[in-house]
């Protein structure tokens, strides 16, 4: 489980498809401690959460490796990822750690694309649109996590939805890069997830 509190920024500084094109296997770069990453540990990856299979030190940075397999591809913006591609990433939550944002599973259900971008005097507002599906998991005020950032919607209309970024947030993850076109990956919040169910099954 992750809290959608970005902690670093990688890069990819490899990318090994497979030659049937089903798995990718990247090498990123962070600034986490590398005696601190075990194999196995999971890390969020622009929110997708992925397994870490080695890990090292390559000059002044640390390195780990992890697979993207066919379903993430297929589900996710991994399928856009190249050398140089830069990740929002948080470690997994431990017991006890602060619960800064919400409980977020990292597992994107699937991507936002940004319609617009307004630069604000003290923030940035972004509209995004999604699918019909995911959008009514979707309320005002309610928890997304976008490329693993916990955010507040602020407005929502039909398919569409906006946040406000403040200038930390901009600073601290991608977001900042983001612009008209681009693709995000997109977590419902799991409350919501499960209320629209149990609605479901008392109708």
């Amino acid at each position: 489980m992750f809290t959608g509190i970005v902690t670093d920024i990688g890069e990819i500084v490899g990318f090994t498809p497979t030659a049937q094109g089903q798995l990718h296997r990247l090498r990123i770069a962070c600034s986490y401690d590398q005696t601190t990453i075990a194999d196995g540990a999971s890390i969020a990856c622009n929110g997708v959460c992925l397994t870490v299979v080695a890990s090292g030190v390559a000059g002044d940075k640390t390195w780990f490796d992890v697979d993207a397999a066919a379903e993430t591809l297929a589900l996710t913006t991994a399928k856009h990822w190249k050398v140089g591609t830069r990740l929002n990433l948080e470690r997994a939550l431990k017991i006890g750690d602060e619960l800064g944002g919400h409980i977020v599973a990292g597992h994107a259900d699937g991507i936002a694309t940004l319609v617009s971008r307004e630069d604000l005097p003290d923030m940035a507002r972004f509209e995004l649109s999604t699918t019909r599906e995911l959008a009514r998991f979707i309320a005002t005020k309610g928890s997304i996590t976008l490329d693993g950032v916990s955010l507040t919607v602020n407005t929502v209309k039909d398919v569409t939805f906006s946040v406000l970024i403040i200038p930390h947030t901009l600073d601290v993850t991608t977001i900042g890069s983001w612009k008209a076109g681009s693709e995000v990956n997109i977590e419902v919040d799991l409350m919501a997830r499960y209320a629209a169910r149990l609605t479901e099954m008392t109708v």
